[in-house]
């Protein structure tokens, strides 16, 4: 089970990181759909910060549990703040994105409790 965790974990934070990454560096169809969500400009830089603290809290959270806790739940939340974001902005089709990078970071979560 540890390396199941392990596996999940790691791949939550690549997921997340390149989330946050994509938006710090501006990519036009991440630029685009945030503008369409009507998610203001000035919030893009700490949007992107906070997706890349989370995933380093998660590898941080391999050895450090607590850490990886918070920084789990942190992202969940965050993830399930933006499917909200995009039901608001009836862009529907789009809600199973948010939701794709929320899965590991909860399956993550499980995993840490079942082992």
């Amino acid at each position: 089970m540890h390396t199941a965790y392990v596996v999940v974990t790691l791949v939550a934070a690549l997921m997340a990181g390149f989330s946050g990454a994509v938006l710090l560096m501006r990519a036009q169809w991440i630029v685009q759909a945030l503008t369409d969500y009507g998610v203001p400009r000035s919030w893009w830089t700490w949007l992107g910060l906070a997706k890349a603290a989370g995933a380093v809290g998660l590898v941080v959270g391999l050895f450090v549990p607590v850490i990886g806790v918070l920084a789990g739940v942190g992202l969940v939340l965050y993830f399930l703040g933006a499917a909200v974001t995009v039901a608001r902005a009836r862009s529907y089709a789009h809600i199973p994105f948010p939701l794709v990078y929320a899965a590991p970071v909860a399956g993550a979560l499980v995993l840490a409790y079942a082992g």
